[in-house]
């Protein structure tokens, strides 16, 4: 037992060095994120913008899922926030849901699929 909390402990201090200072992310929002993207043998930035529908938590390895549609197709794609690679998040809208996950988003599209603004 005592062996675990040691064990713990020290987790902890790791994790503490690549822990980044994020925003407070919540489902519905509407952000661009940049991240870099390798390409030969240099990197660019490319943005994403969209919705986020689920955020997952598990500490260090702490992620959120954003969904956008292209050309009435529906895209999503998984992020770790605490990843090097990501350079910016910026919350362009809030929302107001009743949900912890927006899966049913994938089903809607057009003007249903629009969530209420948080004034």
């Amino acid at each position: 037992m005592v062996k675990n909390k040691i064990s713990k402990d020290l987790l902890k201090i790791v994790e503490k060095k690549y822990l980044k200072d994020n925003k407070k992310l919540k489902i519905g929002d509407i952000i661009k994120l940049s991240y870099l993207i390798p390409e030969g043998n240099k990197e660019r930035n490319q943005f994403y913008e969209g919705v986020i529908i689920c955020i997952k938590n598990r500490n260090l390895g702490k992620s959120f899922t954003i969904r956008k549609t292209i050309e009435g197709v529906g895209l999503e794609q998984n992020f770790p926030i605490h990843s090097p690679k990501i350079n910016s998040i910026t919350i362009k809208q809030s929302s107001i849901v009743r949900r912890a996950k927006l899966y049913f988003l994938r089903k809607l599209s057009g003007k249903a699929s629009k969530l209420k603004r948080k004034i």
